[in-house]
């Protein structure tokens, strides 16, 4: 009696759905991979980083040593994940990177062991295919209560060697790199 409850059950939910069980599509198909996505697989293998960030005016830069591995999601995805030490303790960052050709642009996420902002981008490539060019919205250094444009540029030296600038927007409209890093690839 259970089972047959369960049956009328499923054919009034696919009649209340216009459909028949043997009629019913999936929620949605696969999304086709891009000349875009294709680009982003040029990031996946390991590498090693060394990096400069400014510590303010007053302050020498911070050099340091890093690690980063990235790998594909299927065809349409790439995740990154970034290891360093960091004042004595292990320092770990995230970053999703995708194509969405309904919003025709790049998007991905951002986040680290030392923060709590989920960092959101948008970007694109430039003509020339080296360099990805990615912005987002978080909080300002001076004042993290206001809002502050952030640019993170990857370019694409030659096949084993990759280039991040990351820059910050003044009020005056004016960009200051605050962080270089370059990437050798391990393997």
């Amino acid at each position: 009696m259970h089972k047959l409850f369960a049956a009328a059950l499923a054919l009034l939910s696919c009649a209340a759905c216009n459909t028949t069980p043997s009629a019913a599509t999936p929620p949605f198909e696969a999304a086709a991979a891009s000349p875009e996505h294709a680009w982003l697989r040029q990031l996946v293998g390991e590498w090693r980083v060394t990096s400069e960030a400014s510590m303010g005016t007053d302050q020498p830069p911070m050099k340091m040593e890093s690690s980063e591995s990235v790998r594909a999601i299927g065809a349409l995805w790439v995740l990154s994940e970034g290891r360093a030490v960091m004042h004595d303790g292990p320092f770990t960052s995230l970053l999703t990177l995708g194509f969405d050709p309904a919003q025709g642009c790049f998007v991905g996420t951002w986040v680290d062991t030392m923060q709590t902002h989920l960092w959101s981008y948008r970007g694109e490539l430039d003509r020339e295919r080296n360099t990805l060019t990615l912005e987002a919205s978080g909080p300002g250094f001076e004042d993290p209560s206001q809002r502050a444009l952030y640019r993170d540029v990857i370019e694409l030296v030659d096949r084993d060697h990759k280039r991040l600038t990351s820059s910050v927007q003044g009020p005056d409209g004016a960009w200051t790199e605050f962080m270089r890093a370059e990437y050798t690839r391990v393997k």
